[in-house]
């Protein structure tokens, strides 16, 4: 996959979306001191190239009854059972990431439960019959923090280099 080259205006536009993704165009190109037009055109060419993937709201899942977050390692079987086991967590809606590791664990999920009994149950009716070989599960108690990486990775690379 092709690296697509970040300009500054790209950077401040991607700045402003990632800080606020509901901040209308026009307010953005204000900031930016171009036309709404113009930021309209970059949004969709960062679309397009993959760069931005859409926007979303985040929700707090302890407020709407889940209230149990937990990372499980998967162990699989055999090697040829990724594309269908990744294929069959796809149809758990309470596992929100899932990936392909290296380590100790085949995949490494994020599960998301009403509490600790209805984890157990999410193992042992949906997880379980997928003939996996074992998991390993990690309850957090509380997030840390969470947030994405800075837009400027421009100054990422030069710190790296100092």
């Amino acid at each position: 996959m092709e690296q697509y080259e970040l300009d500054e205006l790209d950077e401040k536009i991607l700045s402003m979306m990632v800080k606020d993704a509901r901040k209308p165009f026009l307010e953005v190109a204000r900031e930016c001191n171009v036309s709404g037009a113009a930021i309209h055109q970059r949004i969709q060419k960062l679309i397009h190239a993959g760069v931005v993937k859409g926007s979303e709201f985040i929700i707090d899942n302890s407020k709407i009854g889940f209230k149990t977050c937990a990372y499980m390692g998967l162990f699989l079987q055999s090697s040829d059972q990724y594309a269908s086991i990744t294929e069959a967590l796809k149809q758990i809606p309470e596992i929100v990431e899932c990936h392909h590791t290296t380590g100790k664990y085949d995949l490494f999920v994020k599960i998301y439960a009403r509490d600790n009994e209805h984890l157990l149950s999410i193992i042992h009716k949906k997880l379980l019959p997928l003939g996996l070989a074992r998991t390993e599960t990690l309850i957090s108690f509380k997030e840390g923090f969470r947030r994405r990486l800075p837009i400027d990775i421009g100054k990422l690379e030069k710190a790296d280099e100092e």
